[in-house]
């Protein structure tokens, strides 16, 4: 019977096309360069194949290294995290946390993030608000929190639905005693609409049909943004119908700012996802978070959580 493979060599391995070099798996798992480079070594001679393509700028995994990679990653991530489950009981949450999430986020997590950090006092939050979408998961972060409406794409990250929030079209009474009330989504082909780049991407509108299906509407826009808040600025303008999501919005809709557009079918709803990537290890920090982000998000979400007019996507 042929010598198992070393688990510890093989975790080396891993962070070196995790960090993409030599000296930052050094750095990462506390050992001299030298020691993780003859890591490497031993490894590829006890496999009989070059795992690593080395020059002086990139490293690059040969197909022996990629499929030893892509085996090995998860079985390494499940002991981490199995190891963090185990011992959870005897200690408390402790260490860095980097997350980030679009602008409007903080409306719902603020006070969620507070709470947390309140109740594992160890640990040390990183929340940047400046980047948005699951391209910022190529940065270095645990956890990025999106936005996103209809069907997910494939992609290589992972996500976790953290709340549906129901949505609805408002238009501005000005812009509807131009056009009249559309009853039909059809008729918004030929209507000005407003687009949310990071729920929509600028894509066609998406509705449900009765059977739950996505319908999707091909809408004209010259008023394309990546924020809820000018979207909606935007359509209290009477620049163009805009879907938004429902519970921000009720001041607006009281106050004859916004009217809702009654449809045949009804916007997807928008979802709040919680996104990591495979390369990620999936710590019982960013776990514990997004169990306590799902559990304060289970409710129906009130207006009075944010008394400002609406603004959400």
């Amino acid at each position: 019977m042929r010598d198992a493979l070393d688990l510890n060599t093989v975790r080396i391995y891993v962070a070196v096309v995790d960090e993409q070099s030599f000296a930052g798996a050094s750095r990462l798992l506390a050992m001299p360069s030298s020691n993780v480079s003859r890591h490497v070594a031993a490894l590829e001679s006890r496999l009989g194949t070059r795992l690593l393509e080395r020059s002086t700028r990139h490293l690059r995994m040969t197909e022996a290294g990629r499929l030893l990679y892509e085996r090995a990653k998860p079985l390494l991530d499940t002991l981490l995290s199995t190891q963090e489950e185990l011992g959870a009981a005897q200690r408390e949450l402790r260490g860095p946390l980097k997350i980030c999430m679009p602008g409007e986020a903080p409306r719902l997590l603020a006070p969620i993030l507070a709470e947390f950090c309140s109740l594992h006092p160890g640990i040390e939050l990183e929340c940047d608000t400046r980047m948005t979408g699951l391209e910022v998961l190529r940065e270095d972060v645990d956890l990025s929190i999106v936005f996103h409406r209809g069907h997910q794409e494939d992609s290589a990250f992972i996500t976790r639905e953290l709340a549906t929030l129901p949505s609805i079209v408002v238009a501005a009474p000005s812009l509807l005693a131009r056009t009249g009330m559309p009853r039909h989504v059809r008729e918004l082909k030929s209507l000005p609409c407003i687009t949310t780049l990071s729920a929509l991407k600028g894509q066609p509108w998406q509705f449900q049909d009765a059977a739950g299906e996505i319908v999707k509407v091909p809408v004209r826009s010259r008023y394309r943004v990546n924020s809820g808040e000018l979207a909606v600025a935007g359509a209290r303008q009477g620049i163009g119908f805009a879907i938004v999501a429902a519970y921000p919005c009720q001041e607006d809709l009281a106050t004859g700012r916004l009217q809702e557009v009654p449809l045949d079918l009804r916007p997807a709803p928008l979802q709040l996802l919680g996104a990591y990537s495979h390369r990620h290890s999936v710590t019982g920090r960013v776990r514990a978070l997004l169990e306590l982000i799902q559990v304060r998000l289970a409710g129906p979400l009130n207006p009075p959580m944010d008394p400002r007019p609406c603004g959400s996507i």
